[in-house]
């Protein structure tokens, strides 16, 4: 009755078996009485099976102690944060997640699966962004497994299985997105850390639901140019910084030169005709955006 839940194979174009069509592995609770009660059973057996055969009624007592043998086992322990995979002539008949001592038919294989919570570190890969350019990208992952019959069933070996298509994914990922924003109002690696972490949140969560395995968290940890562009790189990104500096410092200087003249002409300090004030104008800014200090030239004479 505990069977592995099968889908018949479709036909493809060409009469062949559709690659959709695979063996899905659901997980269900495993057959187990309590292992407590039962021990306490298999000591009352072989005690009387002990007793006869010493007062020699062997052919009573041999086939007692033999049963006791075989019945005792039928115990198994699971551990916290573990579980059960229980199989029957190769067929699966279930996982016991509950902690404890149990009992089951004694012809059952068991095989431990750990739900717990486990790191992924990848190793620096070296991929091109969306814009073409070498970067060497990293990542960690948290993930456990939430479904033990497909992560043993359905995937050879499903640790190997997350490392591989977490590295995958990866490098999906990194071809999406350009390392820096230098156009503005798009996402990128470096500067969109919480959206890049998202969406490979979500990549990972699609590519790992066949072997059971829930994605707990995934962010980048290493994110870098390649050494043979880093340089250049670098000097890119310095004279966005000083453009972008620049913009902000000219900026405020305009409003400055502003502010005189408004000052100026609503006291009455000085009348300024359009030529004077295209000087000022130009004095200022000299004085205001200029990277040196500016040497003044204190006119000692009339204004004009």
């Amino acid at each position: 009755m505990n069977e592995l839940n099968q889908r018949p194979p479709t036909t493809g174009p060409e009469g062949g078996v559709s690659p959709d069509s695979r063996v899905a592995s659901t997980e269900r609770r495993a057959f187990g009485l309590p292992g407590v009660p039962f021990f306490l059973l298999c000591l009352a057996l072989l005690g009387l099976g002990l007793w006869l055969v010493i007062v020699e009624q062997l052919v009573l007592g041999v086939p007692l102690l033999v049963l006791t043998a075989f019945l005792g086992a039928g115990f198994y322990i699971v551990q916290p944060n573990q579980a059960k995979i229980l199989t029957l002539f190769g067929r699966y008949v279930g996982t016991e997640r509950r902690n404890g001592v149990y009992w089951t038919n004694p012809l059952t294989v068991r095989k431990n699966v750990s739900l717990r919570i486990r790191n992924f570190n990848s190793e620096r890969l070296k991929v091109n962004d969306l814009m073409g350019n070498p970067i060497e990208i990293a990542a960690v992952i948290v993930w456990r497994v939430v479904d033990t019959a497909r992560a043993v069933f359905d995937v050879e070996d499903y640790a190997q299985f997350v490392a591989i298509q977490s590295e995958t994914a990866l490098r999906h990922l990194a071809s999406q997105y350009p390392y820096d924003d230098f156009a503005e109002g798009s996402l990128s690696l470096r500067g969109n850390a919480d959206e890049v972490a998202t969406a490979l949140g979500r990549e990972l969560a699609a590519r790992l639901g066949h072997a059971g395995v829930e994605v707990l968290e995934a962010r980048l940890s290493h994110l870098a140019y390649a050494p043979e562009i880093a340089g250049a790189m670098l000097q890119r990104q310095q004279a966005s910084a000083i453009i972008a500096a620049r913009q902000q410092i000219v900026q405020g200087a305009v409003g400055m030169v502003e502010m005189a003249l408004r000052e100026l002409s609503d006291q009455q300090i000085v009348q300024l005709d359009e030529e004077r004030k295209a000087q000022m104008v130009s004095n200022l800014l000299v004085v205001l955006t200029s990277e040196r200090g500016t040497q003044p030239v204190v006119n000692a004479g009339t204004l004009y």
